[in-house]
């Protein structure tokens, strides 16, 4: 009995170990099998790489950048969104959904010049259907698409018609006694004449003695074939359209204008104007009318010039950009919108700007300043410039999709950073900046000796402001910035290279941004850019007075490595935006 039991426990032991082994075997090679199966779904082919600091780059595989040379990262790592917390980006769906229209704002400058935008279109004039002008039965066709050139004159179809039929033998039983009774002969050629036959086609009857089953249709004016409305073997009645034809040689120009600069347009005032598919050509017009009535639905009446379209370049329906020279003078500065872009919250209200470029539809709040009311128009003071393009119906619901996401809206604004200061002091720190512009494209040109050299510039500008212009807590904030630019000034005049001058003139830049910022200055629009990869990737801003990016920190090395982080209106107040301070204040943490 005892070595039974024995013998059953080593067996027992024995089934144990070998199925630890075997469980032992089996599970590495799973393991081994789920981490193969996880890698290749990562780095499949459908994986996209992209650049942090250049999104536009999409390459198949991992590597560097092309452009700047950081490592590329996966798409899906890239976060969705501008990182501009007044920007709220949506789908294409959602914009459709929400019946989101917008439109290019128009205004004028103190120049005189005002910008409206519109679109060409054929001349009404030169549009001309190709009727029947008898029944019958399409035999031929000799134009067979849309958009096909013709030329007066030129066969479109061929006609059979019983009714022409009878019409011809009338004409050859006249001719035989044309010299008895010549009125029944000019009746009958009269009629054929009335049907569009020419004189050609009836001699042709006439001298041949014999009718004819088929009759060839003529275009009537030359010019494209904008529309087809037969086929081979259809029927047709009298009066019935065959083709439309217009003429392109002459085409119209129709902006929109509206009511506010209805006042500054006159017959026969100059236009210059741009089309998108022509980069580079600008081209010249008259206005030659302007429509009595206005459109119920924009509040906007049609101004229309005449140009001749010298080698077809110019296409009806392409979209127009143009500037009219008025003598309207700084009366015709102001902006106009319509009152369904405005979320009204008393004399600072808010609109939505298309954000332009970006991948996704995305929409930025601004505050605006709203002046009169003209019909269903309100004049902008501050906060939008002409050729930005604004939400004008569906503006609420960006508002209520933003707050609902926790984002800025109307009901949750940053507080206003700006402080109100008089114009003579705005003016006097606006050279202040003109003066650290100096200073910065030196830098960008690589050019140490000079920007040091514009440093005197910056001097003189910084001893020609008043500070008793500004009081309170403003004249506390201005002495702070003023100190930080002396400090940054005169380390950047004694740095041994360009290097180091840099680095002391990112914190220059910190100060004229928080000038800018806190006093604004009186620049149509200037712009705060950032290089994530200066200093180390450590990062930092500057202010530019131009759109496009040129760095100071890279100089012709790396020339437009960075971003636009933010656009300063004139006029416009700038808000508190944490974010952007935590981020300023790291960047130059060094």
């Amino acid at each position: 009995m005892k070595n039974l039991f024995e013998n059953k426990l080593v067996l027992i032991l024995s089934m144990l170990i070998l199925g630890g082994l075997i469980g032992w075997i089996l599970k590495p090679s799973g393991s081994r099998q789920e981490e193969t199966h996880d890698h290749n779904a990562e780095s499949g082919a459908s994986t996209l790489w992209t650049c942090s600091m250049h999104p536009q780059i999409k390459l198949g595989e991992a590597g560097d950048c092309p452009i700047c040379g950081m490592d590329l990262i996966p798409a899906s790592q890239m976060p969705s969104g501008s990182g501009n917390p007044l920007v709220y980006e949506m789908t294409p769906e959602a914009v459709a959904l929400a019946q989101i229209h917008t439109t290019k704002v128009g205004g004028a400058n103190s120049s005189g010049e005002l910008f409206l935008t519109g679109k060409i279109q054929a001349d009404e004039r030169e549009n001309a259907s190709v009727t029947a002008k008898f029944p019958g039965r399409i035999e031929k066709l000799f134009v067979t698409f849309t958009g096909e050139q013709v030329k007066a004159g030129q066969k479109l179809a061929t006609l059979y018609s019983p009714e022409l039929l009878t019409a011809q033998r009338e004409l050859l039983e006249a001719a035989k006694s044309k010299s008895s009774f010549p009125e029944l002969y000019q009746a009958a050629r009269e009629k054929l004449r009335l049907w569009k036959l020419t004189e050609n086609q009836i001699h042709e009857i006439e001298q041949g003695g014999q009718v004819k089953d088929q009759i060839d249709i003529l275009a009537d004016q030359s010019g494209v074939v904008t529309q087809r409305n037969i086929s081979v073997g259809d029927y047709v009645s009298t009066g019935q359209v065959l083709f439309n034809v217009v003429n392109l040689n002459s085409l119209w120009v129709l902006l929109d204008a509206y009511e506010s600069d209805l006042n500054f347009i006159q017959l026969g005032n100059e236009i210059n104007f741009t089309v998108a598919g022509l980069p580079g050509e600008t081209f010249k017009a008259r206005v030659s009318f302007v429509d009595p009535l206005l459109n119920p639905d924009t509040r906007a009446a049609s101004v229309r010039a005449e140009i001749s379209n010298t080698g077809q370049k110019l296409k009806p329906e392409m979209f127009v950009t143009a500037k009219i020279q008025t003598k309207a003078g700084k009366a015709a500065s102001e902006i106009s919108i319509p009152r369904t872009a405005v979320l009204w919250s008393g004399k600072r209200s808010v609109v939505y700007v298309k954000v332009p470029a970006a991948e996704r539809p995305s929409f930025e709040m601004r505050e605006v300043s709203l002046g009169a009311r003209m019909g269903e128009n309100y004049l902008i003071e501050s906060g939008l410039q002409t050729g930005e393009e604004i939400v004008t119906n569906g503006a609420f619901a960006i508002d209520a999709a933003a707050q609902l996401s926790g984002q800025f809206s109307m009901m949750n604004r940053p507080e206003i950073k700006s402080m109100i200061v008089s114009e003579e002091f705005r003016n006097q720190i606006t050279a202040v900046a003109d003066s650290y512009f100096q200073v910065k494209n030196k830098l960008v040109e690589d050019q140490l000796n000079d920007a040091q050299k514009a440093l005197s510039d910056l001097d003189l500008s910084l001893s020609r402001v008043n500070m008793t212009l500004v009081k309170d807590q403003a004249h506390d904030r201005w002495m702070e910035i003023l100190q930080g630019m002396k400090d940054a000034r005169a380390k950047m005049g004694t740095a041994k290279d360009i290097d180091e001058a840099r680095k002391h003139f990112s914190m220059l830049s910190y100060h004229i941004l928080e000038m800018t910022e806190s006093f604004g200055i009186n620049k149509e629009v200037v712009y705060k850019d950032y290089c994530p990869m200066a200093f180390g990737d450590q990062g930092a801003y500057w202010l530019s007075e131009k759109k496009d990016i040129t760095n100071p920190y890279f100089g012709a090395s790396m020339l437009t490595c960075g971003e636009v982080k933010q656009t300063y209106v004139k006029g416009q107040p700038v808000m508190n935006l944490s974010q952007n301070t935590s981020n300023s204040a790291s960047a130059h943490n060094h």
